[in-house]
C-alpha cells in the first residue's frame, strides 16, 4: 500500500473514531481489497474442502473488528495488526469447530518450514494459538511479528514497519518467536 493510502487509511480511522459513520463506509472500501488479499493468500494453504471461503473469512472479521464496539485504531498499522489478531481468533474458532468433531489423535502438526515462509497451511492452528499465547506473556512484540508475518501475511518490510521497528529489530524478533514456538510446539528434530 503506498504512502498515500497509507495516510488515507489513518485518516479515516481518525474520522471514524470521531463518530463518522461515512468515514466508516469509506475506511471498509479503501482496505478491503488488502483484506482480500490476506485472506486468499491463507486461504489458498487451507486444506481442500475448508468449509470457510475467502469472503467468508473477511466479513467475519469485518464483523468482529466494527461490531457494537468497534476498535480505537490509531493508524493502518494499529488497524492491520487488529485484522491479523482477529484472523487468527476465527481461524482458530473453526479449527476448535473442526476439532471437536475429530478424534484426537488425527491432528496436523505446524511445521517451521511454514512459519519460515511466512504464510500459514494445514497446520494445527489450535496448538499454535496456544503457543502464541505463551509467547506473548513473555514477549508481545514478537508476538505481533508472528500475527502479521503468519496469519496476517504481511512480508518483513511490511511488518517491521506496521510495528514501528527496523528490520533488523524484526529478524531477531523473528528468530527468538521461531524457536520459542520450535521449542513450544516440539517440532525440533533439525527441520
Amino acid at each position: 500500500m503506498s504512502r498515500a493510502r497509507t495516510g488515507a487509511v489513518t485518516a479515516l480511522l481518525a474520522e471514524m473514531r470521531q463518530g463518522s459513520e461515512e468515514a466508516r463506509e469509506r475506511l471498509l472500501t479503501a482496505v478491503y481489497p488488502e483484506l482480500r488479499r490476506i485472506a486468499a493468500r491463507y486461504m489458498r494453504q487451507e486444506r481442500p474442502g475448508h468449509t470457510l471461503r475467502t469472503t467468508g473469512l473477511v466479513n467475519e472479521v469485518y464483523l468482529r473488528l466494527f461490531g457494537p464496539r468497534p476498535g480505537d485504531w490509531q493508524n493502518r498499522a494499529h488497524f492491520f495488526a487488529a485484522v491479523a489478531r482477529e484472523m487468527r481468533h476465527v481461524l482458530v474458532d473453526f479449527a476448535r469447530a473442526r476439532k471437536a468433531k475429530k478424534r484426537p489423535d488425527e491432528r496436523a502438526r505446524t511445521t517451521l518450514s511454514r512459519l519460515e515462509a511466512g504464510g500459514p497451511g494445514r497446520e494445527d492452528v489450535v496448538a499454535l494459538d496456544e503457543a502464541l499465547a505463551g509467547l506473548e506473556r513473555i514477549d508481545a512484540r514478537a508476538c505481533r511479528v508472528v500475527e502479521l508475518r503468519f496469519f496476517g501475511g504481511l512480508n518483513e518490510r511490511e511488518t517491521a514497519e506496521a510495528l514501528g521497528i527496523s528490520i533488523s529489530t524484526l529478524k531477531r524478533d523473528w528468530t527468538f518467536a521461531r524457536a520459542w514456538l520450535v521449542d513450544q510446539l516440539g517440532l525440533g528434530g533439525g527441520e
